[in-house]
């Protein structure tokens, strides 16, 4: 659990350094918008994807891209509510920060590989 916070720590800061209008202030805000992001992959996105299956398999998996930008555009909004500092300027900067947050987190996790679980037997 800690490994996927920090994996989507490192994701989320990737993208608020490198995508203009997506910008989060503080260590705190960011170790937030991580714990949320993670809320919300967990338990809404899952909902999402199965109401956007008709529609993602029509446009060949791009709709995925559409539902990666909501989960990030709603994870802000929570944040937000919360007053940490994190904000996002707009559907293009949603987009793009959703599509690089993505990739660093399939790399990252590629890289940090899954644990190693103890066997019985």
């Amino acid at each position: 659990m800690a490994v996927r916070l920090g994996i989507n720590a490192a994701a989320l800061w990737f993208a608020a350094e490198w995508v203009r209008g997506f910008e989060i202030d503080g260590w705190q805000a960011l170790l937030a918008a991580a714990a949320i992001f993670a809320a919300v992959n967990a338990v809404i996105k899952p909902v999402a994807e199965l109401a956007g299956m008709p529609i993602s398999c029509l446009t060949m998996g791009f709709f995925a891209l559409v539902i990666n930008t909501a989960m990030l555009a709603l994870t802000v909004w929570i944040a937000g509510q919360f007053d940490f500092d994190v904000e996002m300027d707009g559907f293009i900067a949603a987009f793009f920060s959703a599509v690089l947050v993505s990739v660093v987190s399939m790399l990252l996790s590629v890289f940090v590989g899954r644990p190693v679980r103890a066997t019985l037997g």
